[in-house]
């Protein structure tokens, strides 16, 4: 044994100095590769056998044999040899009492320069090299070859059995696998199986809910249902029945809505959103909203929102009260039908004067803080003693497209929803409450489609309100209001009736056909009636009675079965700007003490008089175009005395300008001309004052005055 190392590994037998003893370190299979050594002496003359198995040996000076010993005080990962099937990875061996097990020791790699030749320096092994042998390579490849063999048909038969987490998981498998699962075909009946819905459902933020099939605003190959899906999948769904599907058990599902709530409460990560699926839902209680939580209707049919009924029977179906400023209610039927027992007791309490009769509401918006939206909701009331929406203590809902028998904006609003045959009122609204209200339908209701009272302010646009067994629009008792571009006919009573105060406003609406008139306001009624369409009522298309003072402006109002406008009991208003025309009585018609501004208007083509002022009526009454009436321009009589200036009256099929039966008043500076009979007539004990007119063309003179008549001519 030499005394350096040598340069060279050179494989030899490892040498046993006594056979019945066996170092395992030295132990060698004949199947596995030869193992080199070379030994050395340090400085103290022992001497060391160094193996290219990574381990070191020293000389036992007792028994004479190499010890194993660990050089290096950790051990890196093992290697897999590169070997076949048959040969051992490691040699087996038999410890000896005396010795102990040593730890891993670290091993080094051996790059051969030349056969029976190795470099002396060796380097760590840092990463394990797989060496994959001929037949594994086969065997994989056979597999991948299988992979890519099987149909189309048969691989999306198999993802429809995934849920949507699996679906995914797929999509990162290989490119062929990412084509497939990521089909229309395999999405649309997981989105189907889920949801119910027949279109894709976008939902890019909170309470924004839109069928269709959205465009995407970057290339590439789009999926409608697989964004939906992505944009829902969070929710939980409430059903009647469990479903039988395998997919759609990955979800929550619970019986009652109450529950879904609860559930949703507990996580504070988890978005609230509930599907209501096809079905009667009866809650045990109300349903009380007052969080964010976002609860929309879901099923197959072509009409979602008649499919999902949410029906209370023994206490207001939905109530949302403060912290529902960001809920959504949509695409469901809300409908409260009384228990027979409530029907049986509430009357025979209020005889007893045990308590004041219990109200019920479908749905009812309560507290400052209650601004939820509601939308595509159809809503009903089937008891006497409750409107179908109540809004009330400052709550400001949206409401839009809502049917009423009987709309981020921050307030309650109701949308495309409907309020139909309620036994009560449609919407009430009071308590300095306001909302939004859009696209609703509110018709056939026993009582009013919509009572404002106690300083609310709503907001209605683009509602149709109609068929009435009552008013349309009643607001009263410092109520007030916004109605704009909403169509209102067809009620028994009038079309909007203001009275106690209320101040109201009314833009762009068309108000007709109704039973008896269009607009009533009286008992010191306000309100602000401005370019709407009144027409075809049976009675007056507007009524302004005992000392209400409203402003009328740039109105048509025409063809109604009697007069135009009819302000009497000492009411007041400002008529202005607007075109009466076409009405069976008189276009103006001002009596018993009433006192008008009537300025800036064209009234014409009536079968009557253009303005009738009668039964001691005054009013300023100036600027106006009268002409092409059927009979007189202008009536005063019974003790009358208005103040005419400035208008133009002319083309009338008989007097410009008549004072009959104690007619008085003031003529001044008018143009009245044209007439088939003469310009003004005064007889029977009136004498008004006529002064600075221009009076010309009449076919039958200028000024006659006859029977009596008076006058002052200037």
């Amino acid at each position: 044994m030499s005394s350096a190392p040598s340069p060279f590994f050179h494989p030899q037998p490892q040498q046993v100095l006594d056979d019945s003893i066996q170092s395992p370190s030295y132990s060698q299979d004949s199947n596995s590769p030869s193992q080199h050594h070379f030994d050395s002496m340090d400085s103290t003359g022992t001497t060391i056998r160094y193996s290219t198995s990574g381990m070191t040996d020293v000389v036992n000076p007792t028994l004479g044999l190499f010890t194993p010993q660990s050089s290096y005080p950790y051990s890196l990962r093992k290697r897999r040899p590169c070997c076949t099937k048959d040969e051992d990875l490691f040699p087996i061996t038999a410890a000896t009492a005396d010795e102990t097990p040593q730890p891993t020791m670290k091993k080094f790699k051996l790059e051969s320069v030349s056969p029976g030749e190795a470099r002396k320096d060796f380097s760590i092994e840092d990463e394990p090299v797989k060496v994959e042998s001929k037949t594994e390579s086969a065997n994989n490849t056979d597999q991948e070859d299988h992979i890519n063999r099987l149909p189309d048909e048969l691989l999306l038969k198999v993802f429809s059995f995934l849920p949507d987490k699996s679906l995914l998981a797929c999509c990162s498998v290989s490119y062929r696998f990412h084509q497939v699962s990521n089909s229309q075909e395999v999405w649309k009946e997981l989105y189907l199986s889920l949801y119910d819905y027949r279109m894709p459902l976008s939902h890019p933020a909170h309470g924004q809910f839109e069928f269709g099939e959205q465009v995407p605003i970057r290339g590439g190959n789009y999926n409608p249902w697989k964004e939906s899906h992505r944009q829902l999948h969070n929710g939980v769904h409430v059903m009647k029945e469990p479903r039988s599907n395998c997919r759609a058990v990955k979800y929550r599902c619970f019986d009652q809505i109450e529950k879904a709530q609860a559930f949703l409460e507990e996580d504070e990560y988890r978005e609230k959103l509930i599907f209501l699926h096809t079905g009667v839902h009866e809650p045990i209680d109300t349903i009380l909203i007052n969080t964010d939580v976002q609860i929309i209707g879901a099923s197959d049919s072509g009409d979602i929102t008649s499919s999902v009924i949410l029906e209370g029977t023994k206490n207001t179906t939905v109530t949302f009260t403060d912290g529902s400023a960001n809920a959504y209610f949509g695409f469901i039927t809300v409908r409260f039908r009384a228990d027979p027992t409530i029907r049986q007791q509430q009357p025979q309490m209020i005889q007893q004067g045990q308590q004041q009769m219990t109200h019920f509401y479908s749905i009812l918006v309560t507290d400052k803080d209650a601004m939820p939206y509601i939308e595509r909701c159809d809503i009903t009331s089937k008891v006497g003693n409750g409107a179908a929406i109540c809004v009330k203590k400052n709550a400001a809902p949206k409401v839009k497209f809502i049917i009423f028998d009987l709309s981020k904006i921050l307030y309650l609003q109701f949308k495309y929803c409907t309020v139909l045959d309620c036994e009560n009122v449609g919407i009430y609204i009071t308590e300095h409450a306001t909302g939004h209200f859009e696209h609703c339908e509110i018709a056939r209701n026993t009582l009013a489609g919509i009572w404002v009272k106690n300083h609310a302010n709503p907001y209605f646009r683009k509602c149709q309100i109609h068929s009435g067994k009552d008013v349309g629009v009643f607001t009263f008792e410092h109520g007030q209001g916004y109605f704009e571009r909403c169509n209102i006919h067809s009620n028994r009573i009038s079309g909007i009736e203001v009275k106690n105060s209320a101040n109201p406003v009314v833009i762009r609406c068309d108000v007709h056909h109704g039973y008896t008139g269009g607009i009533y306001v009286h008992e010191r009624g306000r309100g602000q009636f401005m370019e709407n369409r009144i027409y075809a009522n049976a009675y007056a298309g507007i009524w302004i009675t005992s000392h209400s003072d409203p402003t009328i402006r740039k109105n048509e109002i025409f063809t109604g079965q009697q007069g135009g406008v009819y302000i009497f009991g000492e009411g007041r208003g400002l008529i202005e700007q607007n075109n009466i025309y076409g009405n069976a009585l008189a276009g103006i018609q001002i009596r018993s003490q009433s006192d008008p501004i009537v300025r800036l208007n064209k009234i014409h083509n009536g079968l009557h008089g253009g303005i009738y002022v009668h039964e001691k009526g005054r009013g300023l009454i100036e600027e106006n175009e009268v002409y092409a009436n059927t009979l007189a321009g202008i009536w005063v009589t019974t003790g009358s005395s208005p103040i005419l200036r400035k208008n133009r009256i002319h083309s009338g099929k008989q007097v410009g300008v008549y004072f009959y039966d104690q007619g008085h008043g003031l003529l001044e500076e008018n143009d009245i001309f044209n007439h088939l009979y003469s310009g003004v007539q005064i007889r029977t004990g009136s004498n008004p004052k006529i002064t600075r007119n221009k009076i010309w063309g009449g076919q039958n003179g200028g000024i006659l005055v006859y029977n009596g008549g008076k006058g002052c001519l200037e």
